[in-house]
């Protein structure tokens, strides 16, 4: 599996890539206080950065040295529970496209595997 360097952001956040290979890509997130809402849950907006980047990575993959980027055209994220316990994984996968642009889909579970949120996007690549 070739990983990329953590960027700023995801420094910040404390996540790390998993598992990436072609059309997917699993990133994992220590339930970090930082990243607590104002009832000291995990908050949306990880949540929805995770499923993003987790569609982003998948459709990224180039099985080479070769860097491939995108941007996020659009997002749709629906929070279905509360995660527990000390980690969560955001799934990323691939699912159709073309040239310039592609669809994906990501699920975000907790340690325990409850379903937390689910998302789908379109990405479109950059050069």
């Amino acid at each position: 599996m070739m990983v990329e360097d953590p960027y700023p952001f995801q420094r910040h956040l404390g996540f790390s890539i998993t598992d990436w290979a072609e059309d997917t890509c699993t990133l994992e997130q220590p339930m970090l206080e930082h990243l607590g809402n104002r009832n000291g849950i995990l908050h949306g907006g990880a949540i929805a950065t995770l499923l993003d980047t987790s569609m982003g990575y998948a459709g990224c993959w180039t099985g080479t040295e070769q860097v491939r980027k995108t941007v996020t055209l659009s997002l749709n994220v629906n929070y279905i529970a509360q995660a527990r316990g000390t980690i969560v994984r955001a799934t990323g996968r691939k699912t159709g496209g073309g040239r310039k642009t592609f669809f994906a889909e990501s699920r975000l579970t907790d340690e325990d595997g409850t379903l937390v949120a689910s998302a789908t996007g379109v990405f479109r690549y950059i050069s």
